[in-house]
C-alpha cells in the first residue's frame, strides 16, 4: 500500500508564513484599535480635569459673589446710620442704630454658617476656649468662663476662631490647659513649675 504524498515543503513554509501575516495584521489591527481608544479616553480625561477644576473656580467666585452682596446690605445700613447720627437727638439713638445693623451682620453670618461660640459661664472647654489667664472666684464653680476677652465662632460646626476666655481657677484644683490642645506644652510648662521639689523648697521657707 502506497503513502499518501506529502506537500511540498516550499508550499507548506509557505502557508505559515501566510498564516502568520495575518495573525500579525489582526494583532497590529487591535493594537492601533486600543490605542486610538486609549488617546479618546486620555482627552477625556484632560478635559475632564480642565472643565472640573473650571467648575470649581466658578463656584468660588459665585459664592464670593453672593456673600460680597449680603455684606454690602450691612454696609448700606452703616452708612445710613451714619448719616442720621448727625442728626440724632442723643447717644442712646445713635446705639440703638448700631445695633440694629450689628443684629443684621449677625444674621447674615448665620445665613452661611456662622455661630457664635458661647463662653460665658460655661464650662471651659479647650476645644472651643481659649484661656488667656486663670483667676479665682467663689461665686462660681471651677473651670468657669468667668470673662470673654473675644467671642469665637463656628463655621458649620467647625471651630475657625475659639473664644479668648478667663476661666476660674479654684484653689487645690487642677488649672486647665492655658489655651487650646495645639499649646500643650505651654501647659507642661506650667505643670512642671509646680512640681514636689518646688512646694518642698517652699515649705522649708
Amino acid at each position: 500500500m502506497k503513502d499518501k504524498k506529502s506537500k511540498p515543503k516550499d508550499e507548506t513554509t509557505h502557508e505559515e508564513i501566510e498564516s502568520l501575516r495575518e495573525q500579525l495584521e489582526a494583532m497590529q489591527s487591535e493594537r492601533d484599535d486600543l490605542f486610538g481608544k486609549l488617546q479618546r479616553v486620555s482627552a477625556d480625561y484632560a478635559n475632564f480635569q480642565k472643565r472640573t477644576a473650571r467648575q470649581v473656580a466658578d463656584s468660588i467666585v459665585y459664592e464670593k459673589e453672593h456673600l460680597i452682596k449680603t455684606l454690602l446690605l450691612t454696609l448700606d445700613n452703616f452708612d445710613h446710620t451714619f448719616e442720621k447720627s448727625q442728626a440724632a437727638e442723643s447717644v442712646e439713638a445713635v446705639l440703638a442704630g448700631v445695633r440694629i445693623v450689628y443684629d443684621q451682620m449677625l444674621d447674615t453670618l448665620r445665613s452661611h454658617g456662622v455661630e457664635i461660640i458661647e463662653a460665658m459661664g460655661q464650662p471651659f472647654d479647650p476645644s472651643r476656649h481659649e484661656a488667656m489667664m486663670r483667676r479665682e472666684d467663689r461665686s462660681h464653680e471651677d473651670n468657669t468662663v468667668l470673662e470673654e476677652f473675644q467671642k469665637g465662632y463656628a463655621l458649620n460646626g467647625r471651630v475657625i476662631r475659639p473664644s479668648k476666655v478667663i476661666v476660674n481657677k479654684l484653689a487645690g484644683t487642677d488649672a486647665p490647659p492655658a489655651t487650646g490642645p495645639s499649646d500643650k506644652a505651654a501647659s507642661d510648662d506650667e505643670d512642671r513649675q509646680d512640681s514636689p521639689e518646688d512646694t518642698q523648697d517652699s515649705d522649708m521657707e
